[in-house]
């Protein structure tokens, strides 16, 4: 026979969501704009040379 498994469901609270989500979107928004930084360097450094 199938072997039975027994799953333990944990209470999410909404505060431990909340927390998860603005530490990603910090995390996103810190790459967005270290992105951009680079970009914009790496734009005006063309630029420079080859301009």
């Amino acid at each position: 026979m199938a072997e039975q498994q027994t799953y333990e469901f944990v209470e999410v609270k909404a505060g431990d969501i909340l927390a998860e989500r603005q530490q990603s979107w910090a995390g996103f928004t810190s790459f967005v704009t270290y992105s951009v930084v680079a970009i914009a360097v790496l734009l005006v450094g063309i630029y420079v040379f080859w301009g």
